[in-house]
């Protein structure tokens, strides 16, 4: 058996049939552009964005197994490491050709934040090495419904959801310089608002291991402090922060909630698909009424 030095992302460990039937795919599986979009888009649809695994006291473990088991099985959701993780596994086993990056989450913020963000550079085999590749990103949990080709200023709009990638300011003093490029999506209210950055720097597994730890374990981290889950579709973003539920439609109107801490389980239910048992369940509340709510 050949040692496993952190290179690539055990695609040939993955349950393939089973990630399929979880996004309800049954198409076709040669590795095009087409299938790239096609699984991108049953995956986003299929499985949500959730931090819960932390109110509820347990590790984001990042291994295939773990992932697989959390994602695939059980099924629940996870965040832009575990989704983009089985993502890159899966399409490795296909052929693409994957390259992990990470990228700061800007939200609008005119001040540096930290790498917290993966995405995957995706290549079609067959494809031409003079044509652009593709930015895949099944993590954030606000879309793109599909990947973006890597044209800078190109504007695309799915099912209403607008998106554009564009080159950013250069990010180092290296020469030649290290070229940043930004996501904006469209934003409430009309015009383009800036979501995050990232440079074509490589990142691997372990990389991922690191990053991830700070996420899940930093009090400084957003993901410690209350629990947040996302669900994107064609037509609507549903979010719910902390106690408040947030369904916003491709047309930026938007409705608003806030929940008693024991609706979360029925509301995370009803528009996430995710269903905790009775003691999960007991957890989250409690967690959101003392670290929440403060009561």
């Amino acid at each position: 058996m050949n040692e496993d030095l952190d290179y690539g992302w055990q695609g040939e460990l993955l349950d393939l049939p089973a990630y399929l039937k979880r996004i309800g795919y049954d198409g076709d599986l040669a590795p095009t552009a087409a299938t790239l979009r096609e699984l991108h888009r049953a995956h986003v649809a299929s499985i949500p964005f959730e931090n819960l695994e932390i109110m509820l006291g347990r590790p984001i473990d990042l291994s295939l197994d773990a992932v697989q088991a959390k994602l695939v099985e059980r099924p629940r959701g996870g965040y832009c490491f575990e989704h983009n993780r089985l993502f890159a596994a899966v399409l490795e086993r296909l052929g693409y050709e994957v390259t992990a990056m990470v990228g700061r989450v800007m939200l609008g913020s005119a001040r540096l934040r930290p790498m917290t963000h993966a995405l995957l550079h995706v290549r079609p085999p067959e494809q031409p090495r003079d044509e652009p590749g593709w930015l895949s990103d099944v993590g954030f949990g606000a879309g793109p419904m599909e990947p973006l080709r890597f044209v800078d200023g190109e504007e695309v709009f799915q099912d209403g959801w607008g998106f554009r990638l564009q080159r950013g300011r250069t990010v180092t003093t290296w020469d030649p310089p290290t070229v940043n490029w930004e996501m904006h999506q469209t934003v409430e209210g009309g015009g383009w608002g800036l979501r995050h950055t990232f440079a074509l720097n490589e990142t691997f597994r372990l990389d991922f291991d690191v990053l991830n730890y700070y996420v899940a374990t930093n009090p400084r981290s957003p993901f410690t402090a209350r629990p947040f889950t996302q669900k994107f579709t064609p037509d609507a973003l549903y979010v719910v922060d902390g106690t408040t539920l947030t369904i916003t439609r491709p047309d930026g109107s938007s409705d608003r909630r806030v929940l008693r801490p024991e609706e979360l389980p029925a509301v995370l239910a009803e528009h996430f698909a995710i269903v905790l048992d009775a003691a999960d369940a007991s957890r989250l509340i409690g967690f959101v009424r003392e670290r929440v709510l403060g009561d």
